[in-house]
């Protein structure tokens, strides 16, 4: 009986040292991503609009620039590959940690190249995307930081493949 009883209280403790000194696997809630819809995403129809309208009040003069370089329209749009834009992101978001900032979005800009360009770019529209954001700030700090989402000190992504055509009736 005596042996049974320490037996038993040995399994018991043995448990209980288990229990809390072996390390637990945390808990996977799931597997599957949920999806958010962003703000601001607009139907088909807004996008028609919105291109018909800068068709109506801004072709003319855009084109009108590439005309004097020998193109009969600029562009009007850029393009990434998805991979090169998931790409450019991970590198924004590291370099903007790695040089004290928080990334929290990104801006694109329009743009003209210069005389310098090569006359297939010379003078004529582009788009680059910069990343936006704050400097990081532990919470124990003392210094109050002014709030904003300013472009952030990190090289921009441009070469987008430049699109001439409007969008999708």
């Amino acid at each position: 009986m005596k042996k049974t009883t320490l037996f038993l209280l040995g399994i018991i403790l043995g448990a209980l040292a288990t229990y809390f000194f072996c390390p637990r696997l945390p808990q996977v809630e799931s597997i599957e991503t949920k999806i958010v819809k962003p703000k601001g995403v607009i139907t088909q129809e807004q996008a028609k609009e919105l291109n018909a309208n800068w068709t109506l009040h801004r072709k003319a003069a855009v084109d009108s620039a590439a005309q004097k370089q020998g193109r009969s329209q600029d562009d009007r749009s850029a393009s990434w590959s998805l991979e090169d834009v998931e790409n450019y992101l991970a590198y924004a978001k590291s370099q903007s940690d790695s040089l004290g900032y928080d990334m929290t979005g990104i801006r694109i800009y329009l743009g003209v190249y210069g005389k310098n360009a090569g006359q297939t770019k010379k003078d004529l529209t582009t788009m680059f995307i910069v990343p936006t954001g704050k400097i990081s700030k532990s919470e124990a700090s003392v210094i109050m930081l002014p709030p904003g989402n300013g472009d952030l000190p990190v090289d921009p992504l441009n070469n987008g493949i430049g699109g001439q055509g409007s969008y999708p009736q």
